[in-house]
């Protein structure tokens, strides 16, 4: 396959807090050719850059809040600039911004604008979903919406395969649904039993921490570990043309550390010939 292979750093956050250099250094070791921030973790993008220079690590791309990138956008792009990565992610987007709130056109108008002002950066933004964007508001998934209201030539995919299944979508038919359009997609395995609370789906990924986990109903897997097949995912993906894909795991199995996720993950991938 032409796939490369990254991770999100997300995965391993406890971890990059500990040891920022000697974390990226493990990551490569273990086989990953990319990376995916979240988070500087204090190091300035020059500095960065130079770490994973050292390390022959590529910097795909990094999620970072709305919030952030428009408090100060160009700061924060050319900080991510200085990386030397190839594309930015909105990674969540908080109930006040989505359509239920009522102020969905300045939602869209502010992604845009981000949009916008990361091309001048020479940055590709892209938007990574969780399940709630595949409520139905005016007729069709809100996330369709985005996609549809902001030109690709602005934003592109990058779609979470585990949310999407969660979401009762078929991950590798909504990969190809976006064609062409898909340069990154997210390798993300779980189980379910039956249909889990989605409350509980949230604080497993640290938004609502007022919700206690509920390994029974919901749990995140090391890719190849849960329910997802993944030959159709890679498959679809490299059909639409995905130049990565990006293992991300929000929080290790029991018993399991994030580094154990992650060299799971690498080595299922391995087997695929990845």
């Amino acid at each position: 396959m032409s796939l490369s292979v990254g991770l999100q750093l997300y995965t391993l956050r406890g971890e990059m807090e500990k040891d920022f250099k000697g974390t990226l250094k493990k990551v490569k070791e273990l086989g990953y050719e990319g990376v995916e921030f979240a988070g500087l973790f204090g190091k300035e993008g020059k500095e960065v850059k130079k770490i994973l220079d050292e390390l022959s690590l590529k910097a795909v791309s990094a999620h970072v809040p709305m919030s952030e990138l428009l408090e100060d956008c160009d700061k924060t792009l050319s900080t991510y600039k200085d990386i030397g990565l190839t594309y930015i992610a909105i990674p969540y987007l908080p109930e006040e911004h989505r359509p239920q709130a009522g102020n969905f056109d300045k939602t869209l108008k502010n992604i845009s604008y981000i949009c916008k002002k990361a091309k001048e950066y020479g940055i590709t933004m892209l938007y990574h979903n969780h399940d709630f964007e595949f409520d139905v508001v005016g007729g069709e998934y809100y996330l369709d919406t985005i996609y549809k209201t902001i030109s690709e030539d602005l934003l592109q995919t990058e779609i979470d395969t585990c949310w999407v299944n969660v979401a009762g979508e078929n991950p590798s038919e909504y990969i190809m649904k976006y064609k062409d359009r898909a340069p990154v997609v997210h390798l993300k395995d779980f189980v379910m039993k039956g249909k889990a609370k989605k409350e509980n789906l949230y604080e497993l990924i640290g938004i609502d921490k007022s919700v206690q986990e509920s390994e029974e109903d919901f749990a995140f897997r090391p890719v190849g570990h849960g329910v997802q097949d993944f030959k159709s995912i890679l498959d679809a993906s490299e059909k639409a043309g995905a130049k990565w894909v990006i293992v991300e795991q929000d929080r290790p199995a029991k018993g399991q550390s994030e580094l154990e996720s992650v060299k799971l993950s690498r080595e299922f991938l391995k087997k695929l010939e990845l």
